[in-house]
C-alpha cells in the first residue's frame, strides 16, 4: 500500500492523527443498513500501528505479525470488490450471512484483532502521555491487560509475559516516536491529540462489532 511507505516519510502520531482527522465512521443506530466504516483509511490507521510496534521492538514481534496478517486479509478482500468492500461493513455483512464471520481465517476476525490492537495502541500511548515517567513495562502491561488480555488464550499471554521483558525504557521509546529536533512537550501534545481522536472511532466501530455479535470472541 502506498500510503503506508508515504507514511515511513512522516512521524507514526503524525500520520494517525492525519488519518483520523478526515476518517468518519457512521454507526448503525436504528438501521444497521446505514453504518460505515471505509476500509482503507482504517488499514491505513492499522499500518501505524505496525511503524509503532516497531519501535518497541522485536518484543512485539508476535504481535505485530498478527496484525500485518489481519491487514494483508483485509487488503485482498478489498481488492476482490474495490467498489462494494470500501465499506468494511459490507465485508462484516457478507460473511455474516453466509455463517462464516466466525472462522478462524474470516475478514470480520481479522478486522476484530485489527480493532483490538488499536485499543492496544491507544490505551498505551494515553499511559505513556499521562505519565512518561513511568517503567516502559509497566505501561506495557498495565496497556495489554485492559485490552489484549481479556481475549487471548493462555499461550497468547504466556508469550506476552516473556517478550515483556525486553521493552525499551519510557526515554528511550519517546526518542524513536519523535521527529527530529522535536522536544517532548511536543511529542505528549501530538499523543494527547491522537488519543482523543482514537477513543471516539474505537468506541464507534465497537458499536459496530457488536451489531454483528463479534465484540466477545476470543482466540482460538
Amino acid at each position: 500500500m502506498k500510503r503506508s511507505r508515504d507514511m515511513e516519510k512522516r512521524s507514526e502520531i503524525n500520520s494517525a492523527i492525519e488519518e483520523l482527522s478526515t476518517l468518519a465512521v457512521v454507526k448503525p443506530g436504528g438501521n444497521r443498513e446505514t453504518a460505515h466504516i471505509p476500509t482503507k483509511p482504517f488499514l491505513s490507521i492499522c499500518y501505524v500501528v505496525l511503524l509503532v510496534l516497531d519501535k518497541i521492538g522485536p518484543t512485539m514481534a508476535v504481535l505485530r505479525q498478527d496484525v500485518h496478517k489481519n491487514i494483508k486479509r483485509l487488503e485482498v478482500m478489498h481488492e476482490l470488490n474495490p467498489s462494494m468492500n470500501s465499506n468494511l461493513v459490507e465485508i462484516l455483512k457478507l460473511e455474516a450471512s453466509k455463517g462464516n464471520a466466525r472462522k478462524r481465517s474470516s475478514c470480520s476476525k481479522a478486522f476484530l484483532w485489527l480493532t483490538r490492537s488499536l485499543d492496544f495502541s491507544s490505551a498505551l500511548l494515553q499511559a505513556l502521555e499521562n505519565d512518561p515517567k513511568k517503567s516502559m513495562e509497566q505501561i506495557v502491561q498495565e496497556s495489554y491487560d485492559a485490552t489484549l488480555s481479556p481475549w487471548h488464550g493462555w499461550i497468547s499471554s504466556a508469550a506476552f509475559r516473556v517478550a515483556i521483558k525486553l521493552v525499551p525504557d519510557s526515554k528511550t521509546f519517546m526518542d524513536l516516536l519523535k521527529e527530529k529536533d522535536e522536544n517532548c512537550e511536543t511529542l505528549k501534545e501530538k499523543m494527547q491529540i491522537l488519543v482523543s481522536l482514537l477513543m471516539p472511532f474505537l468506541e464507534d466501530v465497537h458499536c459496530i462489532l457488536k451489531v454483528y455479535n463479534l465484540d466477545r470472541i476470543k482466540s482460538s
